[in-house]
């Protein structure tokens, strides 16, 4: 019998449509037995998303497999009474309300530590639990803006373009908070105490701008859409229309492999830094 690195780990998932859920997911995938709380009725809004598979939401059955679902109305008096053997008896609670529902709710962080002080308290939200942009609404794509990085999807000349993948809600959201409630179990291990995880989906995307950073810190040098050498401002690494009609990817960023690649399509090499050529 395969033991997964987290059996015996209980979750308890708040969390609605992605960065939540497909953090449980994750966890549930290395053997965490997940709880997903939903209202009473409808459950959740991604269960009636297209697709339809076989009479259920494919979206919704992707990212939720392997768990188990509560129905409970979380305004309801008797709500905390039912929750408290559950708080109680997990390990980690993953949350994706706004700063200041769940305590409206009954169920705040400090809450649910007197109840359980070795409580994983997993907060993912937009623009974090405090500060000027803490009770803000958004979404992936106003989290990408914020950061800097919808801008730089344009090219030297054209409108910014919608990006084709839900990064702030999966590598700013998802990914990280699988990251720390990773650490924080290790370090419950060490301390034999909880804490409460406050993971900005905004913040967590500064990392995907480091060479825009680094040039514009150290150098003054902020990028402009199009220009920069990942940003298509260097022919190495940049998509090129083919005469079929389809793109042909080229990341030909060192000398080596310019070469290279200059010569399987009879370009003449051309020298010089990748950033200026």
């Amino acid at each position: 019998m395969t033991i997964l690195p987290l059996d015996g780990v209980s979750v308890l998932d708040f969390s609605t449509l992605l960065p939540g859920p497909l953090a449980s997911l994750i966890l549930s995938e290395a053997g965490a037995a997940v709880t997903k709380l939903e209202r009473p009725g409808s459950g959740e809004d991604m269960r009636h998303y297209p697709p339809d598979w076989d009479g259920h939401s494919a979206i919704f059955a992707l990212l939720n497999s392997g768990k188990s679902a509560e129905a409970l109305d979380l305004k309801s008096p008797e709500a905390l009474g039912r929750l408290e053997p559950m708080i109680k008896g997990a390990d980690v609670l993953i949350e994706q309300f706004r700063p200041g529902v769940m305590e409206r709710l009954g169920l705040g962080y400090e809450v649910c530590r007197r109840i359980n002080p070795k409580l994983i308290y997993c907060s993912i939200t937009g623009y974090g639990q405090n500060g000027a942009r803490a009770g803000k609404a958004g979404h992936d794509l106003n989290y990408m803006a914020d950061a800097g990085l919808a801008a730089l999807t344009a090219a030297a000349e054209g409108p910014a373009q919608v990006p084709p993948v839900l990064a702030a809600d999966i590598a700013g959201g998802s990914y990280p908070a699988v990251i720390n409630i990773l650490l924080a179990l290790r370090q419950r291990d060490r301390t034999g105490e909880g804490c409460h995880l406050d993971i900005a989906m905004t913040d967590n995307l500064f990392p995907f701008a480091f060479w825009a950073m680094a040039g514009g810190l150290a150098a003054k040098d902020w990028p402009s859409p199009g220009q920069g050498m990942l940003a298509g401002g260097s022919p190495r690494y940049r998509l090129y229309r083919a005469a079929c009609g389809g793109l042909v990817a080229v990341a030909a960023l060192e000398d080596k492999f310019w070469a290279a690649f200059s010569s399987a399509i009879g370009l003449e090499e051309t020298g010089g830094a990748p950033e200026q050529v």
